[in-house]
């Protein structure tokens, strides 16, 4: 839903919040439940916001997981049941190493992201980078 852009890729969690109000004023009648979820949730949710765009922006950019979730869908849609949890585990384990090989995009803007990284979670990366 792109009205709902506005609240996740504001500047600031005032920005959001007045997107939200924005977003319920428009949708509210016809999805109470999601708005409803939203506000309940605002703490957590708005909580990114405490991060710089470069950060947000590969918070919420989604594209990533959906894949792995189209890809886990793939393995296991042609599957009537499996014997136990192990046997899934198995092949989604294989079906992740099969995909990783295929992720060669980057993530757009990491030059920006990656040193902000490395300022709000200090020494966490030291062992990654070579700096």
């Amino acid at each position: 839903m792109s009205d709902l852009k506005p609240v996740y890729r504001a500047s600031s969690k005032e920005a959001a919040e007045a997107a939200l109000n924005e977003l319920e004023a428009k949708w509210g009648d016809t999805y109470p439940i999601v708005i409803k979820s939203w506000r309940k949730k605002w703490d957590n949710l708005s909580a990114y916001f405490k991060y710089p765009e470069p950060i947000r922006r590969i918070i919420y950019t989604t594209n990533a997981v959906e894949a792995v979730h189209r890809q886990f869908r793939k393995l296991t849609k042609t599957k009537g049941a499996f014997p136990n949890e192990n046997s899934l585990l198995k092949i989604l384990y294989a079906g992740i190493l099969n995909a990783s090989e295929k992720w060669t995009m980057p993530i757009q803007n990491w030059n920006q992201a990656l040193p902000q990284l490395d300022i709000y979670f200090e020494g966490r990366l030291d062992s990654v980078l070579d700096i």
